[in-house]
């Protein structure tokens, strides 16, 4: 699948990283998978210079000036959505472009440009976790929803906050070109392969960032390492020189959950990383992430995430299947 024309639509006090996320993904592409040509524009209402919200200007091309079809339309999100949403020749020509797109996307707030247009009219849809709320409440006939990382309904699909683009960049090379081509995208540019689709917008470990106790913040480091340890209540109270019942109330205090919870959340976002991108059998995942058991890893799932293991990797594992 070659020659690929994506076109990126910002406008004044857009989120540079709206922007570039999803052009850097689709220009390694081009680079590095054989057979990749993706042909990006970035373009505007008027065209010219694009001031974003982080104060640095860049190029576009006019709206009006672009020729239908183009493979993709991305809409990127940002600050003054109230003014880009209510910029009638954006709309106009973002339905236009829509129309005869294969796919169109929205990164973080950009979906308010799709919903102003009438693009997300019965569809579900996702965007910030901040800004959610007031999708759901400015346009009810959208289902928002408010955790996930992309979201796609059928040709359409909208992505979370900001780095999300580069999910959804990368989710749609995989579609396009398969998931080992992403793969290679993505070790270029040094992130994870994917976070799926389904994931939470807050992982385990972002929400224990805001630890304060320095104790309790190093131990949340040092956690995601060591999940095949004895990470076990009396273990860990020792390895912060606290009592048991001090340790577990002051962790519960900085990170909203008891200890174990959160070390069997983050076994499970690790076993769903694999799950997603490797082949390995699931006994094997169960180990490396400190589960044991493969039943005890299916409980965990069942009860946490309301699945199975395997039922995950066949929703989410595009690479295992390659």
């Amino acid at each position: 699948m070659a020659g690929l024309e994506v076109a990126v639509v910002t406008f004044p006090s857009a989120q540079i990283l709206d922007v570039t996320g999803p052009l850097e993904v689709f220009s390694s592409a081009s680079r590095l998978v054989p057979g990749a040509a993706y042909r990006t524009q970035v373009v505007s209402s008027t065209g010219g210079q694009v001031l974003a919200s982080s104060g640095l200007s860049f190029g576009t091309t006019a709206l009006r000036d672009v020729a239908e079809p183009v493979d993709t339309l991305v809409v990127a999100g940002g600050r003054d959505m109230d003014g880009a949403c209510a910029d009638e020749e954006l709309l106009g020509h973002v339905r236009r472009l829509a129309g005869s797109a294969r796919r169109t996307t929205s990164v973080c707030s950009g979906a308010f440009i799709l919903a102003a247009g009438g693009l997300l009219d019965g569809r579900r849809a996702t965007t910030h976790w901040a800004e959610c709320q007031q999708l759901a409440t400015e346009y009810p006939q959208v289902s928002v929803d408010d955790d996930a990382i992309y979201v796609r309904d059928g040709d359409v699909w909208t992505s979370a906050g900001v780095t999300a683009g580069i999910d959804l960049a990368l989710a749609m090379v995989a579609e396009d070109h398969g998931a080992r081509a992403a793969a290679a995208v993505a070790r270029h540019l040094v992130v994870y392969l994917r976070r799926s689709g389904g994931q939470a917008q807050f992982s385990t470990m972002l929400a224990a960032q805001a630890a304060e106790s320095e104790p309790v913040r190093d131990l949340l480091a040092w956690l995601p390492d060591h999940l095949t340890d004895d990470l076990s209540v009396p273990t860990l109270a020792r390895r912060v020189h606290l009592s048991e019942r001090q340790f577990s109330r002051v962790f519960k205090a900085e990170v909203d959950v008891t200890p174990s919870e959160h070390v069997e959340e983050l076994r499970l976002e690790a076993a769903c990383r694999l799950l997603e991108t490797t082949s390995h059998a699931i006994d094997h995942i169960s180990r490396t992430c400190g589960f044991g058991a493969p039943e005890t890893m299916n409980r965990a799932f069942r009860r946490r995430l309301k699945t199975t293991p395997g039922d995950h990797r066949r929703h989410f594992g595009h690479l295992a299947a390659e």
